[in-house]
């Protein structure tokens, strides 16, 4: 299930819409909560639910989604981590919703125990040429990370005991009158901060905490086709969370570069070429360079007109094994100093264009047709 699509997996059609969507998550979310069904699997199931339902509700994940596909979308960043921490991660979509489960079965609050990392976001500037092509690109991350001396349990001998001043429930209870009878309120319990665990004894060399901050290389896989905008999620290789708790994700936002000679609409590549009057007018054949430096030939047809565009299939952005098409765009360029020999075979133009067209030259059959037609 984990492999399937999205649409598959919460049951909707492609062109659903939020109701639809959500809807149907609240259907499947009420049969496979592990709270209620108790079948082999149901807990995986309810996380791939979760984590369809995460994506198609978030309008801008939902149309990375749909671009790069499922493949791409939950594979691009498979990734490598270079130093300590001893936890491994990957590109996947962003796990949320689980708070409209706890809502509608009687949840909603913080749970004490152990808490998960926190999320970081670093923004990159890649030039077009990876955004077409893909690419793999290592990046520093300062993050925190569990501490080596004592593994992240904030005791030196690794070990924790419960709480005395909660018990482990990681809240203290707080109880007093009112004209209504007791009121009975729940606080963190200042001792454990909510973990309901406390070190054996403090490691001295993060004094309990089980981090540490560290500078980290992280290798992202940049899939092509990759927007200004669009985010890619490293999970796991966020803050540390606490002793036995995950680690929050790293979200890499990217911002593709502009280029001198190309421009970029969806997945089609778009440059200019400049030709002379005379190969316009008789057509020819000239060697351009592709944005990943490759030589083609393009042939200009004869009578070309200023500002024609040129197709070439298959030399655009490479996005889900369907390149997109290069246009290039035809400028004439009109010579500013002429030689002698040019200047003569050009008079000779205009004598032959006075005799078809009188006065008027060249353009007289053009702009009679534009007023015929007004």
């Amino acid at each position: 299930m984990g492999s399937s699509d999205y649409y598959d997996i919460l049951g909707v059609p492609r062109n659903a819409d939020d109701k639809e969507v959500k809807k149907a998550y609240r259907n499947l979310a009420r049969k496979f909560h592990p709270d209620v069904c108790k079948d082999r699997g149901a807990e995986e199931k309810f996380k791939h639910i979760n984590e369809a339902y995460s994506v198609l509700s978030d309008a801008q994940k939902r149309a990375q989604y749909d671009n790069m596909g499922h493949e791409t979308y939950t594979n691009a960043s498979k990734g490598s981590y270079t130093g300590g921490g001893g936890y491994g991660g990957g590109f996947s979509t962003d796990f949320s919703g689980f708070g409209d489960i706890f809502d509608f079965f009687g949840g909603g609050n913080r749970r004490a125990g152990s808490q998960p990392g926190a999320d970081l976001l670093t923004r990159i500037s890649i030039p077009l040429e990876d955004a077409v092509a893909g690419t793999d690109r290592d990046i520093a991350v300062m993050h925190t990370e569990p501490c080596p001396a004592c593994a992240g349990s904030g005791s030196e001998t690794k070990k924790q005991n419960t709480c005395p001043r909660c018990g482990g429930s990681g809240q203290m209870r707080q109880a007093s009158q009112s004209p209504f009878g007791q009121f009975i309120r729940m606080t963190t319990c200042t001792q454990c901060g909510g973990k309901g665990k406390i070190p054996e004894r403090l490691c001295k060399d993060c004094r309990g905490s089980g981090h540490t901050r560290a500078q980290r290389k992280v290798t992202i896989h940049i899939p092509p086709g990759m927007e200004t905008g669009m985010r890619l999620r490293m999970e796991g290789y966020g803050e540390a969370g606490d002793f036995g708790a995950p680690n929050g994700d790293l979200f890499i936002e990217v911002y593709v570069l502009p280029h001198e000679r190309f421009t970029r609409d969806g997945d089609t590549l778009e440059t200019m070429i400049e030709i002379s009057p005379a190969q316009a007018v008789m057509g020819t054949t000239i060697e351009i360079e592709t944005i990943d430096k490759r030589h083609i030939e393009l042939k200009v047809p004869a009578g070309v007109q200023f500002n024609t565009a040129l197709r070439v299939p298959g030399e655009g952005v490479k996005r889900r094994g369907h390149p997109g098409e290069l246009l290039i765009r035809v400028k004439i360029v009109t010579p500013r100093q002429l030689g002698s020999e040019e200047k003569e075979m050009y008079e000779k133009i205009l004598a032959i264009e006075g005799k078809h067209g009188g006065k008027k030259g060249f353009f007289s059959g053009f702009m009679g047709k534009k007023k015929e037609r007004k």
